[in-house]
């Protein structure tokens, strides 16, 4: 339940911070946030594409795609919840989960999403972003981690590629090791 609390909370954060954000005059930005030194800096940009506006032309794929990719990490996050599992693939999907709802929201209620902060430093200078983008980066960082480290042992039989691992190392899987095929 504490996950569904998650999404919905990370979901509403988003949402108020870029309602915000486009409640104020588009010529005071962009401007550094106060209290960070300049690291911090504040946009309203409406992004029509994707990742860095691609494809802002063809607005129905833009539409129609994060709504089919966030269905399905809507429905990952549902299963996951409803079995056991490791407690970073539930966060993980959370956090997929509620950056996809966000950004699928601004896509479907304003034809764009709304993003707008930069971290100032050299590599990430250029890239403007919201907190829907940090959560859907965190979580798909954190279900990648996982999925390498397993359950412990190197082994997990929730990772897909668990079977090939065992194949290549030489040692058995647990459904081997359990008697099944």
């Amino acid at each position: 339940m504490e996950f569904l609390g998650l999404v919905a909370g990370l979901l509403g954060l988003d949402l108020f911070l870029k309602g915000k954000i486009e409640a104020q005059e588009a010529e005071t930005f962009p401007r550094d946030l106060e209290g960070t030194q300049g690291k911090i800096r504040l946009y309203q940009n409406h992004n029509g594409g994707f990742c860095f506006g691609k494809l802002k032309e063809k607005t129905e794929l833009v539409k129609q795609l994060p709504l089919v990719f966030t269905s399905a990490s809507a429905g990952i996050f549902v299963w996951v919840l409803t079995r056991k599992s490791r407690f970073a693939d539930r966060l993980g999907i959370s956090l997929i989960t509620a950056g996809g709802l966000s950004n699928l929201y601004d896509r479907m209620k304003r034809g764009y999403v709304v993003d707008y902060f930069s971290i100032r430093v050299k590599w990430l200078e250029k890239v403007v972003l919201n907190l829907g983008d940090v959560c859907i980066l965190a979580g798909t960082l954190l279900l990648s981690v996982s999925g390498l480290i397993g359950d412990g042992d190197g082994r997990s039989e929730k990772c897909p590629g668990s079977r090939l691992k065992s194949l290549f190392s030489g040692r058995k899987s647990r459904k081997e090791e359990a008697g099944e095929q």
